[in-house]
């Protein structure tokens, strides 16, 4: 084998790893759906996922949303998450991280964005 291919094939486990470690969505319960509707909290405008804080029944919540291309692709801008925004958040909570969901779909103003 040339140190070509050998290093095709190192670059091409290297990036399937690295993205089976970022997707790792099997880390949150999908049969536990449920629903926050809060203010946000905080707001991370960035890749590789969009985070929002949310206050519910007397904690903090982390949502996890879709990388920034899809969020902007389908919509929804920074200024529309900004703190103090009401939102609901639809998805699933984590089952490793106690107050963190993975978010399937948020309605801002009236308007219900897909995340997936």
């Amino acid at each position: 084998m040339d140190i070509r291919a050998a290093a095709c094939i190192l670059v091409t486990v290297a990036s399937v790893g690295a993205a089976s470690a970022h997707h790792g969505w099997g880390s949150y319960d999908a049969t536990k759906v449920f629903t926050i509707n809060a203010p946000v909290e905080t707001l991370t405008w960035a890749d590789p996922h969009t985070h929002i804080t949310l206050k519910y029944q007397g904690n903090v919540w982390e949502a996890t949303l879709a990388p920034l291309f899809r969020m902007q692709a389908r919509g929804v801008k920074e200024e529309m998450l900004k703190p103090g925004t009401i939102v609901t958040v639809v998805g699933y909570p984590s089952t490793q991280k106690q107050y963190e969901m993975r978010a399937e779909r948020i309605t801002i103003g009236g308007k219900t964005v897909e995340l997936r």
